[in-house]
Parts: C-alpha cells; structure tokens; sequence
C-alpha cells in the first residue's frame, strides 16, 4: 500500500521556518496503532491524517511521535495547505475533530491561509502546581489554566525569551502542556510552549493553543484583531482575529516534501471513521 506524505512548514513563508508538520491523506482510517508508529517514524511535531467525507470536508486526527493529540493548530494549516495546492480551485474547506468540532479553513490574500477555531480561553488559578512553579526558571506573574495547557504569565519579552524549563518536572503535569506569554515589543504578544508530557520540549509553533491566547490578550490589550509571535528557535508568526465564540488564527505555509509511504501488506488494518 503506497500513501501520499508531505511536509509543509506553517506559519511562516520562508522554508526552515515555522513548525514543520506531516499530512497523510488516507483512502480510509488505519488501524490507531499505525497512524502512531507512523507519526513515529515521521519524526516531526504533529502528523495530520485527513479522510475525506465529501468534496471539501474531511475528518482529521493528529499524532506527535508520542500520542494522538486533541488539537494541531499548525498541522491543520499545513494540511489546508496540501490540499489548496492539490486544487486550486478550491476556496474553503472543512476539517472535523472529534475533541474540537468542525474547523473552517480558507484562502485568503498574500497566501495566508485562515482557520476558524473554537474560543479556548483559560481561567485564573489562586494556587499553581509546585511541579509548574519548580519546572520554570522564572516565576509568572500569573498562572491560568485550559483543558490543554497551564499559562504562566511574565511581565515582558525578554522574560519569555530567556525562560528555560525543566523537562522532567513538567512533564508531571501531564497531561497538560505549559506555555509561557508576555506582551511583545514588535508584535501584540509572544510565547512559548512547552510539552515533554505529549511530544518534545519545545513546540516550535503552536497554533491550537492560540485558541486560549488571542482571548487571553485581547481581553489584556483592549482589541480583538492581534499579531503573535512564538519566540521559538525557528520562530513562527500568527495573526489573529477573537469573536464572540470563534478565534480566527492565520498564518502562511511552504512545501518542503512531497513522497510515498510504503506499507507492508497485512499492516493497513482498516477501521470505521469515528
């Protein structure tokens, strides 16, 4: 059995940039313990697997090398991306997920590609876990909480840039990640995001968890349309858009690979679309 494999850098328009993310169109879901050891041997952030429903709207799944996860922001833009560039008449699709509900994705000028996603915001905490506190090099002004992620909140850039983390202390907060966030010089916020428990230490964007920072700042910041940067080694920009219950995340993509998988016979395993 031959599969196609690509792999797009997102949220960014220069290749080496971004967070780069693989996206496997399947003809029917696998077997979950193979999309795992694909995602495995793929070796990048997230592995998106899409399968189409109808024309324009497929399920999708996301697996980093370690676990299948809720939410990949970066990786749903690179799939848009695969997609738009297969057909170019194509102007809008949608992608569903079991944790998160339908996703809209569309075209937009200068090559961004939008994404329609869920508001996230997290809450205020009176009390961190110590692990979290223990696991930063630098202690937040404030910690707030998501089903996805503990927020530790830092007074400016330099503060988020200069944070380490501690991988083995942070990884006991599985299963929530931990980003770190302050108000940036050049752009409206940056971030970081740490995730030992689900994938590496370091994600180099992450576009989910922007469903819980757009709202988060532009409650601070008094507007609702907002420029992100994740200050990560490779640095990936984000452009964002907060409704009333919706949080519009943009960004651009690059192609880098384009292949074939190779699966043995015996090792498809077909199973029913959630």
């Amino acid at each position: 059995m031959k599969l196609a494999l690509y792999q797009v850098d997102a949220f960014t328009d220069r290749l080496f940039g971004g967070n780069y993310a693989a996206v496997m169109p399947l003809p029917h879901w696998l077997d979950d313990a193979v999309l795992q050891a694909i995602a495995a041997e793929n070796n990048v952030s997230e592995t998106a697997f899409l399968v189409e429903q109808q024309p324009g709207h497929f399920a999708i799944r996301w697996f980093s090398p370690l676990a299948e996860i809720d939410f990949c922001g970066h990786a749903t833009l690179a799939s848009a991306h695969v997609l738009f560039s297969r057909d170019p008449a194509c102007q809008a699709l949608t992608f569903s997920a079991a944790a998160v509900g339908d996703l809209q994705l569309t075209r937009g000028e200068s090559g961004l590609i939008h994404m329609s996603a869920p508001l996230l915001p997290p809450v205020a905490v009176t009390q961190a876990p110590p692990e979290l506190l223990a696991g930063l090099s630098l202690s937040p002004e404030q910690v707030l909480v998501s089903d996805q992620a503990w927020f530790a909140l830092y007074p400016d850039e330099d503060a988020v840039h200069t944070l380490q983390a501690d991988p083995q202390r942070l990884a006991r907060l599985a299963p929530r990640d931990v980003v770190a966030t302050a108000p940036g010089r050049e752009v409206d916020f940056v971030s970081r995001y740490f995730w030992p428990a689900n994938g590496g230490l370091e994600d180099m964007v992450t576009g989910s968890i922007h469903a819980g920072l757009a709202p988060l700042w532009a409650e601070r910041l008094g507007r609702r349309t907002l420029h992100a940067y994740q200050a990560s080694a490779r640095g990936g920009h984000l452009y964002c858009e907060v409704g009333d219950d919706r949080v519009q995340i943009s960004g651009h993509a690059v192609l880098y690979l384009e292949g074939l998988v190779h699966l043995p016979e015996g090792l498809e395993g077909a199973v029913s679309v959630a």
